[in-house]
C-alpha cells in the first residue's frame, strides 16, 4: 500500500483562510497548455505577481504580453528577480534549461519542473541544485486539457485540482526541515494558483502511479480510435465513444517521450490491461453470463470505492 506523506507534513497556514503573499515574482519556462495556465492563474487571481517568462516560440510570447499576462522575458536579467521558477517543457529541454541558466538562479530560488515523469528530471534537477544555491522540487499539477498550447490555457486550469510534489528520489524518506521549508514555501507561492490537494511522494513511486493513472489512458484512447469502424461511427458517437476517445487528441512528440523514459512501468501496466480485456474476450467467447456480470460488478463496484475517495 503506498504511504501518503502529505500527512507528515505540516504547514504554517490553512489555504482557505490564507491566499498565500500579495506579491511575487513568477518565472514560467514554456508557455504552453501548463505554462499558460500559469500565467494566466497569476495574473488573474494575484495581478500583482510580477510574471517573466520565456517560450520557443517568440509570437506566442509576445501574445501573452500584450494580453497582460506576461509582464516581460525571462533571460539572465530577470531571472535573479524570481521567487519561483516553473518549467514547464519535455524532460529533456527542461533539464538543459536547468544547466544553461543555474547560475542566474538567486539562492534560495525554487525551481520546480512540470513534466510528467520524475526520476530523470529530478535526478539532474537535485544533482544540478547541490552545486548551486537554489532548491529543487519536481512537481505536476494533475489538471489539463486533451488539447494543447498556448491557445488553450486558462486561468482555472487547476481550480481545485491535485498537485504532485516530489522533493527526493529516495522511496524510503523521511520528511526533512529542509523538505519542510521547501514545500511550505512552494505551496505559498501556488497559494494564488488554486490547488485543492497537495500529495507528497517520491520520484519513482510517482512515475509508476502516473504510468497507470495518466499514460496508459493515452495508449488506451489512440488504440481505441484506430479501429477501422471508428471510421464509419458518424450517427453512432454517444457519451462512451467520446469519453474513451478525448485524449486520442495528443501531443506526439511530448508522448511519445513521456512514454519511452517511462516504459519500464508503462508496459507492465500494458500487460496488466491486456490480461484483463483476455478475461473479458475470454468469459464472452464462453458465452459465461455468470463470469461475465461478475467481472463487470467487480469493476463497478471498484469504481464506486475509487469514487467515494476522491
Amino acid at each position: 500500500m503506498l504511504k501518503n506523506r502529505l500527512e507528515k507534513i505540516e504547514f504554517p497556514f490553512d489555504p482557505d483562510k490564507n491566499k498565500g503573499p500579495k506579491a511575487g515574482t513568477i518565472g514560467l519556462v514554456g508557455l504552453g497548455l501548463i505554462g499558460g495556465s500559469f500565467a494566466k492563474a497569476y495574473k488573474t487571481r494575484a495581478p500583482r505577481f510580477k510574471v517573466y517568462a520565456v517560450n520557443r516560440t517568440k509570437s506566442t510570447l509576445q501574445k501573452a504580453i500584450d494580453e497582460g499576462f506576461v509582464d516581460g522575458v525571462l533571460d539572465e536579467n530577470t531571472i535573479p528577480e524570481c521567487d519561483l521558477i516553473i518549467i514547464s517543457l519535455f524532460p529533456q529541454a527542461a533539464i538543459k534549461y536547468i544547466e544553461e541558466n543555474k547560475q542566474f538562479f538567486k539562492p534560495n530560488t525554487i525551481v520546480a519542473d512540470a513534466c510528467g515523469n520524475k526520476r530523470g528530471i529530478c535526478r539532474e534537477g537535485f544533482k544540478l541544485a547541490e552545486d548551486e544555491d537554489f532548491c529543487f522540487i519536481g512537481a505536476h499539477p494533475m489538471a489539463g486539457t486533451q488539447f494543447s498550447g498556448y491557445d488553450n490555457s486558462k486561468a482555472d486550469m487547476f481550480t481545485g485540482s491535485s498537485i504532485v510534489l516530489v522533493p527526493t528520489l529516495d522511496s524510503e524518506f523521511d520528511i526533512t526541515s529542509k523538505h519542510e521549508m521547501i514545500i511550505s514555501r512552494l505551496r505559498t507561492l501556488l497559494a494564488p494558483i488554486g490547488f485543492g490537494e497537495y500529495r507528497v511522494t517520491d520520484a519513482a513511486t510517482h512515475d509508476m502511479m502516473i504510468a497507470y493513472t495518466s499514460q496508459l489512458g493515452h495508449v488506451i484512447a489512440s488504440s481505441y480510435i484506430r479501429n477501422p469502424l471508428a471510421m464509419e461511427s458518424d450517427g453512432f458517437v454517444g457519451g462512451s465513444f467520446r469519453d474513451m476517445t478525448r485524449i486520442a487528441y495528443c501531443n506526439s512528440d511530448m508522448w511519445s517521450e513521456l512514454f519511452l523514459e517511462n516504459k519500464d512501468n508503462l508496459v507492465p501496466a500494458i500487460d496488466s490491461l491486456i490480461g484483463e480485456l483476455d478475461k473479458f474476450r475470454n468469459t464472452i467467447g464462453q458465452g459465461d453470463y455468470d463470469g461475465l456480470k461478475k467481472l463487470l460488478e467487480e469493476g463497478s463496484k471498484r469504481k464506486e470505492k475509487i469514487s467515494s475517495n476522491e
